[in-house]
Formats: structure tokens, sequence, C-alpha cells
């Protein structure tokens, strides 16, 4: 369903009803961007706000989960930290089928390309320093104190999400994946010991889904809390990583081939110091095994969109190019582990 089948006069009933101070209206218009919740700005005579909504179709057990990203940004806001404003989460009397929330429109800078073209080379060392400063404050969130104790489950978060992403993975299996069938077993028996570490994490956290403040260039929100959950910060920061390590693509934009250092922009080692000292911790040990699992993690969920570009129900005209990267990441981790 495309922005513009919405009854709009339905929908903004709707929202008048539920959405404190909203009022009239004008405007509803898809956002480019993103492969998973479709996502639109709307404007109203009372302001600019974000509506976020599961797509239609047939969908993925626990894919989607637009009510756990309203629940994480709700208590994010009220904690104080850096996340758009959350107005209301629909129930089953949703006019648009299916569930939606509505939050704030965050004006400010959104960068799709990591090199950060236009800006001056400190600019750029800033603006990463900023992202593993965030990063650590997120892992430092009293999670209980901000209402987010229930939040996931406990146990082994790698082995939670090795079983929850290989059964992702296997339904929306496309043709038989011999190297992912490798990678897999890896990474079972080398899950590392528990460290007892449990953090809130963001699942998804990179530079273009972060709202740069223009005028000082600090991270004025967070987007895209989907994949957020209970779980073991380091793979978070190991996530964050791989773009690092990715080549440039036509839909993915990795540094890899690019001289980092005559941009401003940190080496991986440089990356990972700034957020150690942030963290307050001296090194992450069992590195690769972190990188391989967020490699096998990003695999699966490609492959993913592009089952569902195949089904019909893709967000992006963009999906299938996503969905032929599946395979390339899965070498990618081998080659760490061997």
């Amino acid at each position: 369903m495309n922005a513009e089948k919405f009854d709009l006069v339905l929908l903004n009933e709707y929202l008048e009803r539920h959405v404190e101070g909203f009022n009239a209206l004008k405007y509803l218009e898809k956002f480019a961007g993103g492969q998973s919740n479709p996502t639109y700005l709307i404007e109203a005579d009372s302001g600019k706000y974000v509506l976020r909504k599961k797509p239609h179709g047939e969908l993925l057990k626990s894919a989607h989960a637009v009510d756990r990203e309203y629940k994480v940004i709700s208590a994010l806001g009220d904690y104080g930290f850096e996340v758009p404003k959350a107005f209301h989460l629909s129930g089953d009397d949703s006019p648009l089928g299916t569930m939606f929330y509505v939050m704030s429109f965050e004006e400010g800078n959104i960068f799709w390309d990591p090199k950060l073209p236009g800006l001056e080379k400190k600019e750029r060392s800033f603006i990463y320093q900023q992202m593993a400063k965030t990063l650590a404050k997120l892992h430092s969130v009293d999670i209980h104190a901000a209402g987010l104790g229930d939040y996931g489950r406990p146990g082994n978060y790698f082995e939670r999400q090795l079983s929850r992403w290989s059964r992702q993975y296997r339904a929306s299996q496309t043709n038989e994946n011999e190297a992912m069938e490798t990678l897999i077993h890896w990474l079972e028996k080398n899950i590392p010991e528990d460290d007892g570490k449990v953090t809130l994490i963001h699942g998804d956290y990179r530079l273009d889904n972060l709202i740069i403040e223009p005028n000082n260039l600090t991270i004025k929100a967070i987007l895209d809390w989907e994949l957020s959950t209970l779980g073991h910060p380091y793979s978070d920061i190991a996530y964050q990583c791989m773009q690092l390590r990715m080549s440039q693509s036509s839909v993915l934009k990795g540094l890899a081939e690019v001289d980092r250092e005559s941009l401003g922009i940190p080496s991986e080692d440089a990356y990972l110091k700034m957020y150690c000292k942030e963290a307050g911790i001296d090194e992450i040990q069992n590195w690769s095994f972190y990188l391989a699992f967020s490699f096998f993690r990003f695999s699966a969920i490609l492959q993913g969109v592009y089952k569902r570009s195949l089904d019909g129900n893709a967000v992006s005209e963009k999906a299938l190019e996503y969905g032929k990267l599946s395979p390339v990441l899965v070498d990618m981790a081998l080659k760490l582990i061997k």
C-alpha cells in the first residue's frame, strides 16, 4: 500500500483523536530510505511528524516489531537519551491496516555516505568520535531505571541470536548456500564464554541511522530501533565496524578501499580505542568472532529483504540488489575465521 492509497481523511481523524495537539493533516510522503518498516513524513497544521508502520503481506515471525520500537524510544525519551519523541502506538483499530506509531520529526542532517563528502577533515573525525561516544553512552543506560529490564530474554545473547537468525535465514532462503551453513556451524562452536555483559543494544547502529545537528555536528537523535534488545554491547560495535571492511557497492557504501586517514575517518583499531575509552574497558577480546557474527546476522537480514522482494512485499526498489549481497557477506565472514 503506497501513501497515495491511504485514506488520509480517516488517518487524520485517527491522529487528531490519539496524538495530542495534532491538527489537520495536509501531506504524507514516504521516505526513500529503509528496507524493513515503511516510514512516512507527515505534515500537518500542528507541525511535522514521522509515521512508521509494519509492511503488508506475510511476515517472518518476530520481524517488523514496531511496538518494540515504540516501547524503546518512549523509555529512552523519558530517560533523556537522544531519540525522537514518541507520540502514539496504534492498536487493532489502525486505519492503515497494519500497526504503526507516530513520533516527532527531528530537523537535522542524515549522512548516507560514510565518507562524509562536503565536510572538513576535522569535522569527519569529530562525527566518528561522537558515534563511538554515543554508542558507549547507550550501552551505559541503566535498563531498569529506564523501564527496559524486560526488553530482552535472559541467557547468552549470541546463542539466542544465532538461533533466531539461523531460523530467519532458512525461512527466507531461496537457494542452497553451503558457505552459510559452514559459517553458522563455526559460530555455534566458537561462542565466547558468557562474561555477563547485558546492555541495551541498538542492533543497527550506523551513520545513516543518526540525525546530526548541523550547527555543532553532535548526534541529535538515533533512528530505526527495530532490532534493539537487551544483549551484548560488542555486537553493536562490531556491526558498526563492518562498514570499515565492506567495499563500495550500488546499495551499500563501505569504506574498505577509501583512504580514511586523509579524510579524517578512523581506522578500525582507532575507532575501537575510542569506544573502549568511552566504555571504560581496556580491549575487546575474541574480536574475530564478533565481526563474523555481525556479517552472518547482516547477511541473514539481507536475505530476508531479498525474499520479501520476490514475494512482492519489498519496501524499497533496491531490495533485489540488497539480496545479492547476502552471500558476499558470508564470504567475508569466512575469510575472517580461516
